[in-house]
């Protein structure tokens, strides 16, 4: 072989074998960064369609952890191949800026003596640690490879987009859907402030339930519901609640069932206990009643309202009211009802105009005049003194501590509470807009399908949607209401468009810091200012007003797309869904797109308590950020995303497969300029049109996998592609043409040709992807080229390539049955390579006439030193009989002739020239003579 090297066409690229990604990426981002990618990219689509991907805003705290990433990447990857797809694919990458996280970190710094007379330098901290935040996320997401217009971000707290969500809230009271209402909420007592439905996670919680005596004012009552004519000896009867939440006893103000469950009355020791009957083999084993009766009918719930009761210890006196939320899942179906302490309970007590009984302050600490054992403690520490008020007036049947789900804060971790303040509040029920919210749901397309049905199940449940908070850092609600009335100024709309106008050009602070009687005109014995701030979800939710209806890239108030992970269907996706509905009467967003959340290879949700946590700068700097981009690109990112380790280093042999390939196909264009060397699709080779096509289909089956945002099978079929139809098939047979031919013989260049398309379509369709690979390979791909590989549209080869693709699936069909026998030789040692075989195929006319064309070359498509036909009639009673292909059998022997030096195929033309010894007849020709002429392989 050694003498013969330098008359082989061998492969040689300067493209390295070992990506060094960690080094090369950062050399890449500084050429991104010099040569201002996003604008070339801007300018090279400004005359398509445009699309839009709304960047949901992550948070202004902390470094990027591994679902950052993951959102991002992804993101990422549809802006790219969008934008490959002729598309013109902004992307403006956004900040949520305000908020309590953001406070605590202030407050931890800060002298705590000294917060209320730091209010305005307080919210300036805020703003500069929140800029500090940004900056340092924005250079972590750069480090993706994530190509987006980082110099024009959009912040919540840019004094424009402040300004533009007050604007917006405008809108929503002019239609009317604001009100005040004191109303329970979710309140954490560490926060100091409400939260929303996005801000309360549910953990498991031990709670001491009780059954609890509710003593009955008229027993005669009771007994007639019953259908009891006298009282038979009933010293007393009691309704038995059961609850989980004993703190809010003090508050109860009446005792609720369902309609339509039914009731009885059980006798026990002269006592008479109004239960469930689905609950009554529960209760009696619960609470150890072992000699009873039932007495009376059954009765239904709605028989028994307004029975009236005792407070089991204060001097009140409660009725028993209706309503369907009671279930049969837990307790007695009888409950307490504290209206300022329970939605459900608010509800009650709205309907039946029951009194609300302020009983806590907001941290959750009993107001003096509860009760004497009650004063200043915490709820959550009342427990022993509730129990002991309870055994004093002899109303607990049963206690016990059970464990169930409960509400907690997600930023501290702490148990919430319903807590009844005034608050501000859109009304889903104004205009029937949760209907049409309802109905708007199923315009919008959702993937995964399911994620619709659970946006459907959120909408119908949720409450109306408080927007307020008890907080400094924040879009305040600007509104003066008076004093005795609630109502708002007649004025507010004229006043609100004032306080925008000076937001925009002084920030939030200007509220907080304007004389606002010298300002506004206010009069301040009749009106106050209300000092809340909204919801951050508001902030983000109206940010398909403020930031998209007034970019002028952007031109439009609606997203193609929406895409975020699935705690945002009662977040973002919901905030930005009733706040458009509201102004707009139509979602911000054509499409929403879900990703599963990241946990580690046992499942569990990634978290630094649990200490398996993967920081993405890990994986960056250990193994680069394309490796990163394709873990994520080729998981199930509707599911949950698994990173771990031999995840990893999956990943990282599917790009040691797709880097050694494409390596490999541009060391054989070391010598091809395009513009003189492409060969002209009439004289190329049947199975180079046959390749083009194969390439063709791939890309037009990746682009609708991109289209449809399924990345996990775009990486399949890259790899399925480098591996099988390349890396086992292609490249092993063309070697040797491209190898031993002349440089400028047709086929070699037919070959190359191939090569060139393949080439120019891997590239693209890994560029979203592994966008840093695919802009090295740009630069050593041969031809004049523009600067990026981002700035292309897919490729656009002929459609004329016409193949039968009969032809080949069928020689497929046959080389592995070739390859079967092969495998067995060399098992055995009686070959060591292919090309040491000679193959005999016995085929019937119909084969024959399929074939028959090709005998010359087909060696080349088997990898073997000779193929030659014959009948099948002929075949001897040892050869291999196809269970694939009917009329063919198959007999491989050791080849005859001897090995040529050169192309190392046996044949027995070696040692035939005296001149050319160890050579065969074609490589004399190819080396001495015209050259070789190829047609088919």
């Amino acid at each position: 072989m050694n003498k013969y090297k330098n008359t082989l066409n061998l492969p040689n690229t300067k493209f390295s074998m070992k990506a060094n990604l960690v080094k090369k990426e950062i050399d890449i981002l500084n050429n991104w960064n010099k040569g201002n990618l996003y604008l070339k990219i801007r300018s090279s689509k400004k005359n398509r369609k445009l699309f839009i991907l709304h960047d949901g805003p992550p948070y202004a705290n902390g470094n990027i952890h591994i679902g950052h990433a993951m959102n991002k990447i992804i993101k990422d990857i549809i802006i790219k191949s969008k934008s490959l797809g002729n598309y013109n694919a902004p992307y403006i990458p956004g900040w949520d800026c305000h908020g309590l996280p953001i406070e605590h970190v202030i407050e931890k710094n800060i002298d705590v003596f000294k917060k209320k007379l730091l209010l305005n330098d307080f919210r300036k901290l805020c703003r500069q640690y929140a800029n500090t935040q940004v900056n340092k996320q924005k250079e972590e997401f750069i480090r993706l490879g994530v190509v987006a217009d980082w110099d024009n971000p959009y912040l919540t707290m840019d004094y424009s987009n402040e300004a533009n969500i007050i604007r917006a809230l405008i809108k929503i009271i002019k239609k009317g859907y604001l009100y005040r209402e004191c109303f329970p909420v979710y309140w954490c007592v560490k926060c100091q402030s409400s939260l929303a439905e996005a801000e309360v996670e549910y953990c498991n919680k031990t709670s001491l339930s009780a059954d609890i005596l509710f003593k009955s004012i008229d027993i005669k009552d009771v007994l007639s519901r019953f259908g009891i004519c006298e009282n038979k000896n009933f010293k007393s009867i009691y309704c038995v609640a059961w609850s989980t939440t004993l703190w809010t006893v003090p508050a109860n103000s009446a005792l609720c069932v369902h309609p339509n469950l039914s009731y009885i009355l059980l006798f026990h020791n002269n006592y008479g206990y109004i239960i469930s009957e689905n609950k009554f083999s529960e209760f009696i084993f619960r609470v150890n009643i072992k000699n009873y009766s039932i007495v009376g009918n059954i009765c239904k719930g709605k028989k028994l309202e307004f029975l009236y009761f005792f407070h089991p210890f204060l001097d009140d006196k409660v009725p028993l009211v209706l309503s369907d939320h009671v279930n049969l899942y837990e307790g007695n179906a009888i409950i307490h009802i504290a209206p300022n302490h329970g939605l459900d309970d608010y509800l009650v007590g709205k309907r039946y105009k029951l009194r609300s009984n302020d009983i806590i302050d907001s941290y959750g600490n009993y107001l003096c005049n509860v009760h004497s054992l009650l004063s200043k403690l915490n709820i959550f520490d009342a427990n022993n003194n509730l129990l002991e008020i309870f055994y004093k007036k002899n109303i607990l049947l049963h206690s016990k501590e059970i464990e169930h789900s409960y509400p907690y804060c997600w930023r501290h971790k702490y148990p919430v509470i319903f807590f009844s303040t005034y608050q501000w509040f859109i009304n889903l029920e104004k205009n029937n807009l949760r209907k049409k919210i309802l109905k708007e749901i199923e315009n919008v397309i959702w993937l995964p399908t399911w994620s619709k049905n659970n946006m459907l199940s959120m909408v119908s449940k949720r409450p109306n949607w408080c927007i307020s908070r008890q907080r400094n850092w924040g879009v305040p609600i600007p509104l003066f209401i008076n004093k005795n009335t609630g109502d708002l100024h007649p004025n507010t709309i004229y006043l609100m468009k004032k306080v925008a106008d000076l937001v925009e050009l002084n920030g939030v602070d200007i509220w907080w810091e304007i004389d606002h009687v010298k300002f506004f005109n206010i009069n301040e014995k009749e009106y106050i200012k209300i000092v809340d701030v909204l919801d951050v979800w508001f902030d983000s939710g109206a940010t398909f007003y403020s930031v998209l209806s007034k970019r002028k890239e952007l031109n439009n108030f609606f997203a193609d797309i929406y895409f975020e992970g699935s705690d945002q269907h009662r977040g973002w996706f919901m905030s930005s869904l009733i706040i458009s509905m509201i102004i707009n009467n139509k979602s911000p967003y054509r499409q929403v797109l879900t990703h599963g959340f990241v946990v580690d290879s046992l499942g569990h949700k990634m978290s630094k308590s649990l200490g398996n946590i993967i920081e993405p700068s890990y994986i960056i700097n250990k193994f680069g950020a394309d490796i990163l981009r394709l873990c994520i690109a080729y998981s199930d990112y509707f599911n949950e995303i698994s990173i771990s380790n031999d995840i990893l280093s999956t990943s990282i042999s599917i790009y040691r497969r797709i880097r050694n390939t494409i390596r490999f196909l541009l060391a054989n264009l070391n010598d091809f300029d395009p513009k003189i060397n492409i060969v002209d699709k009439c004289d190329m080779l049947l199975l180079d049109k046959w390749m083009i096509y194969c390439i063709k289909k791939l890309q037009n089956d990746i682009i609708d996998l991109y289209n449809n945002y399924n990345f996990h099978d775009v990486v399949k079929k890259l790899v399925h592609f480098c591996s099988i139809d390349m890396g086992s098939f292609y490249l092993d047979i063309i070697k040797d043409r491209r190898y031993t031919l002349k440089n400028n013989n047709i086929a070699n260049l037919s070959c190359q040709t191939t090569i060139y398309y393949i080439l120019e379509v891997l590239v693209r369709c890994i560029s979203p992807i592994l966008s840093f690979t695919a802009d090295e390979i740009w630069r050593f791909l041969p031809g004049k080229r523009t600067e990026y590989i981002f700035t292309e549209t897919w490729i656009n080869i002929d459609d004329n390539y016409i193949v039968d693709n009969n032809i080949w699936y069928t020689l497929l069909v046959i080389k592995n049955e070739i390859n079967k026998i092969i495998e067995k030789l060399r098992f055995n040692k009686i070959i060591f390579n292919s090309l040491d075989c000679l193959v005999i195929l016995y085929i019937t006319n119909k084969i024959n006439d399929l074939l028959y064309y090709l005998i010359k070359e087909l060696k080349f498509f088997f990898l073997v030193s000779y193929v030659s036909i014959m009948d099948y009639s002929l075949s001897p009673v040892d050869s291999y009989k196809s269970n694939i292909i009917d009329g063919l059998k198959i007999i491989v022997r050791k080849a005859y002739g001897n090995k040529c030096a050169r192309c190392w195929h046996y044949d027995i033309s070696v040692g035939k020239s005296l001149d050319y010894i160890d050579l065969c007849k074609r490589c004399i020709i190819n080396l001495y003579g015209e050259g070789e002429k190829r047609f088919f392989i």
